[in-house]
């Protein structure tokens, strides 16, 4: 079965992006990014920038938007059995639009990839249809907030994520 993503999420002025690779099946059921009750997304961007990760999605999604963060995935369309990237049938992918969307986000920095699907997906996918001078925006891969990327604790998480939040003091 095809599976289509979410929209972005982003003000005008954002400075980084962070992508995921494509919305797991509880995320895709409930519309809304991150929605896995066991993902550390929502509890380590709270800590990060001073939220609550139980606000309403809305709230929470705002709250990124003000420390100037843009959120989406590099998959607009895929065919995955299951929620694991793994699973992904990569021949399926199709990718957002990337070039449009960072000419309309012309401050974004950084982009971040929410582990390395995220990061291999873009890689392949997009990077090679961008504008050369979008080549020059720096990419960072992060360690997947997903409860499958089990084997690196939350606080090791959390330590690796903290470069967000240096990138917007630097932008």
């Amino acid at each position: 079965m095809t599976e289509t993503g979410f929209p972005y999420s982003a003000n005008r002025d954002a400075k980084v992006l962070i992508l995921g690779s494509m919305p797991s099946r509880k995320s895709l059921a409930a519309a809304q990014y991150y929605a896995h009750p066991q993902n550390g997304f929502w509890p380590i961007m709270g800590e990060l920038f001073g939220f609550d990760p139980s606000l309403a999605y809305e709230a929470r999604l705002e709250s990124l938007r003000a420390n100037g963060i843009a959120l989406w995935d590099v998959a607009y369309q895929c065919v995955r059995p299951g929620s694991l990237d793994s699973a992904i049938e990569m021949e399926s992918v199709v990718a957002n639009d990337f070039a449009t969307f960072l000419a309309a986000h012309p401050h974004i920095r950084v982009i971040f990839f929410n582990g390395r699907k995220a990061e291999e997906l873009f890689r392949r996918l997009v990077l090679p249809r961008l504008p050369a001078p979008l080549h020059d925006i720096e990419r960072q891969l992060l360690p997947s907030t997903s409860p499958a990327n089990a084997s690196i604790r939350r606080e090791q998480k959390l330590e690796s994520w903290k470069i967000v939040r240096q990138a917007l003091e630097i932008a």
